[in-house]
């Protein structure tokens, strides 16, 4: 998340220096003005509800061309505040802005990181899904609260 995100790709510019990433990912990220900062919402393919957080970077994030956006924004900024994408997967990768919690809010980010842990390492069969009915209510009123704009930023 966040800074671990920029971290995957080539590079991150902190201040005037350019600091090298591990590259992992194929992306970069530039700094920008003003930060980006706020409630984010996203559609994503990895689960069905709609994944809400809080996002809050300086940064740009700019995907190659081999690199899949975590998800579409709904509502709020995203990897650079113009494309209309946030975050990227990679492989086994996934990386993001959103906080703000990421997995309360959003049991299927949760459930989906697990499934790919697992078969990546042969260890589970199927899980027995829990209860995610609180958290899904929280995501609910959550998203509505976005579409409805009946957050002040």
């Amino acid at each position: 998340m966040c800074g671990g995100y920029q971290l995957l790709g080539h590079y991150y510019l902190l201040g005037d220096e350019k600091v090298k990433g591990l590259s992992l990912v194929d992306l970069y990220t530039d700094r920008g003005t003003p930060r980006l900062i706020g409630n984010i919402a996203i559609k994503s393919s990895i689960c069905t509800h709609p994944i809400v957080g809080y996002e809050n970077h300086g940064g740009r994030t700019y995907l190659g061309s081999g690199i899949t956006p975590l998800g579409v924004v709904e509502y709020g900024h995203g990897n650079d505040g113009k494309s209309g994408y946030e975050g990227c997967l990679y492989k086994h990768v996934l990386g993001t802005y959103i906080h703000g919690p990421l997995f309360p809010k959003n049991p299927g980010v949760a459930d989906f990181l697990l499934r790919t842990a697992c078969a990546r390492r042969g260890v589970c069969q199927t899980l027995e899904p829990l209860d995610d009915t609180i958290e899904l209510q929280a995501n609910n009123v959550m998203y509505q609260r976005l579409m409805n704009h009946e957050i002040r930023e």
